[in-house]
Formats: C-alpha cells, sequence, structure tokens
C-alpha cells in the first residue's frame, strides 16, 4: 500500500521498514546537529524516539536548527521537535525528556532498552559518560563531534574515534576513553580547524541575551560562544541519522 515511505522502502525493501519501524532510538542533544538527525530518523519510518534537551528554543537558534522559527521561541526544543515529528509521521512514538545529560543524572535513564543512541550534545563530561556506559551495555552509539565554528559541510567523515585526526574534541575524546577502556566509538567529525569565532558585542549574546528567564544555561555564562550556520551542523545531523538508518536495517552497528 501506498503510503510516506514508499520511496524509502524501495531502496530498503519490506524487511528494512519492518525493522525501523520496531526501532527505539535516543537522541541526545536536539540542537542544530540532533534536530535534524531527528527528522531523518522520523522521515526514515523509525517507529519510536526518545528526545533528550531540557533548552528552549531561543531567537539565535533560527539560523541553524530545523525546528526552531518564531513561532516555537521560547517552546522547549523536545516539545519542539515531537510536534514536527508527529507532522510527518503520526505513528511514531516520541517520549520526551527535559533533562540535561550528565554523569550525576545518567543513572535516572536505561540506555539497554534503546536499538541505537545518537550523541549530539556539547559537553564532554556528558559524551564521555554516553559513550562509556553505551559501550559497557553494548549498545550501538554514533558521536557528532565538534560542529561548532566551522564552514565546509563536505569535510565531514565517519571513522572510529581513535582514527581521527586535527579535531581538537575528537583528541581528548580519544585520550579519555583510553583511560576509561572504552575501545571504539564511531563518530562524525571534521579535519576543518575551527575558525576563531568574531564576536561583536554589539549583537552578542553575551550583551543582548534573549533566553527565557528560567533557563540555566546562558550564553551569558559560556566561557565562549560559538559561530555556526545553517549548513553546517544540518549536514552533520543527517550523517548521524544515515548512519543509524543503515545500522538498523543492514545490522552494520558499531
Amino acid at each position: 500500500m501506498l503510503n510516506q515511505f514508499s520511496r524509502t522502502q524501495i531502496l530498503l525493501g519490506e524487511e528494512g521498514m519492518d525493522k525501523l519501524a520496531r526501532a527505539r532510538v535516543a537522541v541526545f542533544g536536539i540542537g542544530g546537529v540532533g534536530g535534524y538527525a531527528v527528522e531523518a530518523l522520523a522521515r526514515s519510518g523509525v517507529g519510536t524516539l526518545d528526545l533528550f534537551d531540557d533548552d528552549r528554543v531561543c531567537l539565535t537558534n533560527i539560523n541553524r536548527q530545523l525546528h526552531a522559527t518564531h513561532a516555537t521561541v521560547g517552546h522547549y526544543k523536545v516539545d519542539a521537535a515531537r510536534t514536527r515529528v508527529h507532522e510527518i509521521n503520526p505513528d511514531c512514538i516520541v517520549n520526551t525528556h527535559q533533562m540535561f545529560y550528565l554523569p550525576e543524572n545518567a543513572d535516572t535513564i536505561d540506555l539497554a532498552q534503546y536499538d541505537y543512541i545518537i550523541d549530539a550534545v556539547d559537553t564532554m563530561s556528558a559524551k564521555l559518560d554516553l559513550a562509556e556506559r553505551a559501550f559497557r551495555l553494548g549498545v550501538p552509539l554514533i558521536a557528532c563531534m565538534g560542529a561548532g565554528n566551522k564552514l565546509d559541510a563536505a569535510a565531514f567523515e565517519v571513522a572510529d574515534i581513535f582514527a581521527t585526526s586535527v579535531c581538537p574534541l575528537a583528541r581528548v575524546m580519544r585520550n579519555e576513553l583510553r583511560k576509561r577502556g572504552v575501545s571504539k566509538l564511531k563518530v562524525v567529525y571534521s579535519k576543518e580547524p575551527p575558525i576563531e569565532p568574531q564576536e561583536d558585542m554589539r549583537t552578542s549574546c553575551r550583551a543582548h541575551c534573549v533566553c527565557p528567564p528560567d533557563v540555566s544555561r546562558k550564553c551569558t555564562h559560556r566561557r565562549a560562544i560559538p559561530g555556526s550556520v545553517a549548513f553546517v551542523p544540518s549536514v552533520a545531523g543527517l550523517i548521524l541519522a544515515g548512519e543509524v538508518v543503515n545500522g538498523l536495517t543492514k545490522g552494520d552497528t558499531p
């Protein structure tokens, strides 16, 4: 029967679509990278999505985050993403978790229930904890390395983290994962050297913060505010989703 996934089924077959419909995928971080990953998973027919983020849509997210529009400013990102997913596939089960994943609250989440995990967070402690816990449990996980301060969307590669180079975030992750006994981690990363951000205080979030009052991690608290564009994090997110879909349907997991 003709449906919204008919063109996908031409490539993946009925068995592949059934695998996606039965799959449960967790996405940690629903921003510029994670939002596009969620979109692609929804359009691919993944049956259950768990979305983790406690942030609200900010005016400055509109330049790169799929669910960020003037209509959704102030909304929780997980809620805005859930609404969008249901407009694409009303049958998709979307579980939203308004939380910022950290080692301190990690025990509240059973990662073993997921068929695949996407790490699109930007906090080192959270990335390391997710990678270690998933590795111990044998749950497939793919992580995005730094996508901020970059302009070359064609520079992204998929590799094991221990085969990466240039990316500063991947370098730190490699060293820390070795200490934790984690021997592999599939990542999306770029060898493009980060561009030095040119912050202009006339338009800077530090001087003109527009975050909702109850947001705990405002840009005014950051050591550095990265620059970003529409076409770099989106590509990273789509690559993440593509790896997940291929892994779920072909058994090509990390």
